[in-house]
């Protein structure tokens, strides 16, 4: 996956643009609405007999303590800023005349909320991953500086903080990512092309996919979502039902068609995840995520049937990260590579098992599993070696900047 000016990314296959590109790179100056597809209408049946049976109907179409849309916006509105980054680009020479080009500054814009009282904001890192300056703009059309207080390129999360007066403040609510489900209703509101507080609604698409973050690495629980994100929405919030933040809108599905327009699949960092970032910005400015430092596939029934793997499950290390954790302690990776079935793996090195005493047949499992001890911690590993069963202690490191160690 990569990132045009390191803010919009491109997935396997399928362009996967960060919603706010370059930053929102929206320009201030205008911008072009492409990659649109056909447009897709939802109809609703409403009975018309009496307005008892209305209201019955609007009663069953939402739960209990589901807010409207409307009731929604105009309480969370307030709290969504406009982010606009200003950025310098050094003067370069220009290649075909050999003369210098003048430094330019650029303006880009996004999207973010604020979280309490004290000024704090939340965007995506690559809204402000090169910015200069950075302003916020509320509803009432103030704008002020605001400081970054850190940023965490490997959940694409950035926390600002304004100098204001609590009472101009409207903190948004923080709600459960976790405890949300496919066709629950949600609300997305930020700035797409620079139109401001822009709302749009859908549904829950999808939970637990994988997305890759601007460091390389994958941010795991990514919430997707049909409402429409655009432009200018990334690091606006995705709003429940309910009126509370379930996440942060960072990324969109361009299709093949590798258009810059929703095409009606967009993804969002769960809050889960931003309550834990956020913490640790606020406390030391970083996150220091823990790192064992291997490349790993699912061992696939195929592959373990014709190389005469001692297991049917597990991960198959296809790469030791030199300077890791994993390289310290022993382990080792494949040292052949294979085609079967037209997937290519990297056979020959250790196979995972279970990470402290769980076990694991997949990537995501063994994430989560890292994920939850901190740099310096030990992890013990089930593995085994040619047809020999071991136990290997690792003493994990920090992330280093991209998965290329």
């Amino acid at each position: 996956m990569q990132f045009r000016g390191r803010r919009e990314t491109l997935a396997p296959a399928a362009a996967l643009l960060v919603a706010a590109v370059a930053g929102g790179a929206v320009a201030l100056g205008g911008a072009e609405l492409t990659g649109y597809g056909e447009a897709t209408t939802t109809v609703r049946e409403v009975i018309r007999d009496s307005a008892s049976a209305q209201s019955q109907v609007a009663s069953q179409s939402r739960p209990r303590s589901a807010l409207s849309i409307g009731e929604i916006y105009s309480r969370a509105a307030p709290g969504v800023v406009q982010v606009t980054t200003t950025s310098k680009v050094e003067n370069q020479t220009d290649p075909f005349f050999g003369f210098d080009v003048p430094d330019e500054t650029q303006r880009a814009l996004g999207s973010g909320f604020v979280i309490d009282k004290a000024g704090y904001i939340v965007t995506n890192f690559h809204v402000i991953e090169d910015a200069d300056t950075v302003e916020v703009s509320f509803s009432n059309n103030d704008s002020m500086k605001a400081t970054i207080v850190g940023k965490d390129p490997s959940t694409d999360i950035a926390l600002l903080k304004v100098e204001a007066n609590s009472r101009a403040l409207r903190p948004l609510p923080l709600g459960d990512s976790a405890a949300i489900r496919v066709g629950d209703d949600v609300l997305a509101i930020g700035n797409p092309f620079g139109l401001e507080r822009s709302a749009t609604r859908g549904i829950v698409s999808a939970v637990q996919r994988p997305l890759r973050a601007p460091s390389g690495f994958t941010i795991d629980h990514v919430i997707q979502t049909d409402a429409a994100l655009n432009r200018g929405n990334s690091g606006g919030p995705l709003m429940s039902a309910r009126g509370q933040v379930i996440g942060v809108n960072s990324a969109i599905e361009t299709g093949s068609s590798g258009g810059q327009g929703n095409v009606g699949i967009g993804f969002a960092v769960p809050i889960s995840t931003v309550r834990d970032v956020v913490a640790q910005l606020k406390e030391k400015g970083r996150v220091d995520h823990p790192f064992l430092g291997i490349e790993a596939r699912p061992v696939a029934a195929n592959v373990a049937e014709l190389f005469r793997l001692p297991v049917s499950k597990g991960l198959i290390v296809e790469r030791v990260i030199p300077d890791s954790g994993a390289a310290d302690a022993g382990l080792q990776g494949g040292t052949t590579r294979v085609v079967v079935a037209g997937e290519s793996y990297m056979v020959g090195g250790d196979i995972v098992l279970k990470a402290d005493g769980t076990d694991v047949s997949s990537n995501e499992r063994l994430r989560e599993i890292v994920a939850g001890k901190e740099p310096g911690d030990r992890l013990e590993l089930e593995i085994y070696r040619g047809q020999d069963r071991k136990t290997v202690k690792i003493k994990l490191g920090r992330r280093p900047p991209s998965p290329q160690g």
